[in-house]
């Protein structure tokens, strides 16, 4: 089979120096962008049940910019005034910058860490006796709390926002060779907007092993995995497909 087009979950890239765009020019592709999921806000109204005080804690984690938005959207329409002496522990120095629209940057105590989670999580335990909310979406995984707990550090969970599926109905006559999904909930949204999806020739590619999982889970085929030692790159991936697909047309 030759790979013709792939359709990535994902919103269009906002730079033209993609590495999905130079994709597409090396092997002739076409690449279309469509979000199978979207992000809704959790209202003033229904977070007031979970009863919880922003003010009763002293740090907040953020693993997103999404995370971030959604914190101080929160603080706005509750009429919270978020302290100066509150800590910010961000999962990326991207993260930490992206801050900057809520806050003065410079007089606030912020912490960040290398990308991944665990690095933050050896400068969340040098200040463990604080008091930290966690903001994430209803669907998230269960690994960040559960280091949290392990790590014993006084936490608590704030679902500010909800994943859910998009409308693809328009997508149910278009094909394409591939389908490059992120995320479970992207899966989940393929299965909801597409009740009996036959895979047929498409193939699927999954980034991380959580997608990796709900793909079989789901009953389909899992032809293209990332990371892995020699694709750590989704692109990586689908060019090493793409190249080994041609070979085997070429027979």
């Amino acid at each position: 089979m030759k790979v013709k087009s792939i359709l990535v979950s994902q919103p269009e890239p906002t730079t033209e120096k993609s590495p999905y765009f130079d994709l597409a020019e090396k092997h002739n592709l076409k690449i279309d962008f469509r979000p199978f999921i979207q992000i809704e806000p959790v209202v003033a109204k229904t977070f007031r049940k979970e009863r919880i005080n922003i003010l009763d804690y002293t740090a907040v984690v953020f693993t997103s910019r999404t995370a971030v938005d959604h914190f101080f959207r929160m603080c706005e329409e509750m009429r919270v005034t978020v302290p100066d002496s509150m800590k910010y522990f961000c999962v990326s120095e991207a993260t930490a910058f992206y801050l900057q629209k809520y806050i003065v940057y410079r007089k606030r105590k912020i912490f960040f860490g290398k990308s991944r989670f665990d690095d933050l999580l050896e400068l969340i335990e040098k200040h463990r006796e604080e008091k930290f909310i966690l903001p994430l979406s209803d669907k998230h995984k269960d690994d960040i709390p559960n280091k949290l707990k392990k790590l014993g550090v006084e936490f608590k969970i704030a679902i500010l926002y909800k994943t859910v599926a998009s409308d693809l109905s328009d997508l149910s006559d278009v094909n394409y060779d591939v389908l490059v999904f992120f995320s479970p909930s992207g899966i989940e949204s393929l299965i909801e907007n597409f009740p009996g999806y036959k895979q047929n020739n498409t193939k699927i590619a999954a980034f991380g092993p959580t997608t990796a999982k709900a793909v079989v889970d789901a009953k389909l085929n899992l032809d293209i995995q990332a990371p892995l030692p020699e694709a750590p790159s989704m692109t990586m991936a689908l060019d090493q497909f793409i190249r080994n697909s041609s070979k085997n047309c070429k027979k």
